[in-house]
């Protein structure tokens, strides 16, 4: 999720961020229809959705707000609510002095919103290649895409098993995951026969949740397999990780030692990175471009 795009990103890259007033053939105007405050910097809104939109679950589109001025701000967000809902949903980090995060604090239902006519993204199960378990690795907001991901019952008859691993500073930023919860504790709920895991992990707040190391880190020394109790390997695992770039450099690190292959354009994979993401400062990271090597 973005703020502002970095100088240094590739032009290719740089197309996709966000503009200070989206040109109106590009996005239509929707209205606010609920605003959830999980924390004081975390908070999900939800906008009625046009009927010409269409995206695949993992996609982003840009998210646009107008100020007192009439200026309007805008950041891409993944998209977490399902590919049939009639609105969409997003997971948005407060920012300071973020253009965007200031009118997300002070919005509300009624409100103008602008969102683009088209999605954009890597992170889909499609360029996965054929394999019995599903892993998901977010950190923070990053388990937005998941959230759509798993709204999708083709998902659930694809793989046998789902782990979805999300890890975050303090337990109360776990809230929006609360979805994934509720279908690892009740799996009649769930769309499909996989078998759903989910493990929360609180790395700032000991004793909030089993798990509270980097995700990383337990990958590589096996914690997070044996958590799930299901071995992490290149026949059979394929794993999708949207977060911080040092968090995806590593995994992709680990991963790559095992054998793990990244999604390519028309050739698939065993491993697939979001994008971007946006540091605490809001300052837009490029993480991980399938077929391409992390800085």
């Amino acid at each position: 999720m973005l703020v502002n795009a970095p100088r240094d990103l590739p032009a290719s890259l740089l197309a996709l961020a966000p503009a200070a007033v989206p040109p109106p053939a590009k996005a239509t105007r929707q209205s606010v229809i609920a605003v959830r405050r999980w924390t004081d910097a975390l908070v999900s809104v939800r906008v009625t959705r046009d009927p010409a939109f269409r995206f695949t679950a993992g996609h982003y589109a840009r998210l646009g707000l107008a100020g007192a001025d009439g200026a309007i701000a805008t950041r891409p967000l993944s998209i977490a609510s399902a590919t049939t809902d009639p609105h969409l949903e997003f997971v948005c980090t407060l920012v300071p002095d973020g253009e965007l995060s200031a009118r997300l604090a002070s919005c509300a239902p009624g409100d103008d919103a602008y969102v683009d006519r088209a999605s954009y993204g890597f992170l889909t199960v499609d360029g996965l290649a054929p394999g019995p378990d599903l892993w998901m690795l977010a950190t923070g907001t990053g388990i937005a895409p998941f959230l759509s991901i798993l709204r999708e019952p083709r998902v659930w008859t694809s793989f046998e098993r789902i782990v979805v691993v999300h890890s975050v500073r303090l337990a109360a930023e776990l809230a929006p995951a609360a979805p994934i919860d509720t279908l690892a504790r009740a799996p009649s709920a769930a769309p499909g026969p996989a078998r759903l895991t989910y493990l929360p992990v609180a790395t700032r707040e000991p004793g909030a949740t089993v798990l509270s190391s980097r995700i990383p880190a337990m990958l590589e020394d096996g914690r997070l397999a044996e958590a799930a109790g299901l071995p992490i390997d290149v026949s059979r695992s394929r794993v999708m990780t949207c977060g911080n770039p040092a968090m995806a450099r590593d995994v992709r690190r680990t991963l790559a030692a095992r054998g793990f292959a990244p999604v390519r354009r028309n050739m698939p994979g065993q491993m697939i990175f979001e994008n971007y993401w946006q540091d605490r400062a809001g300052t837009a990271s490029a993480a991980t471009v399938p077929g391409e090597t992390t800085p």
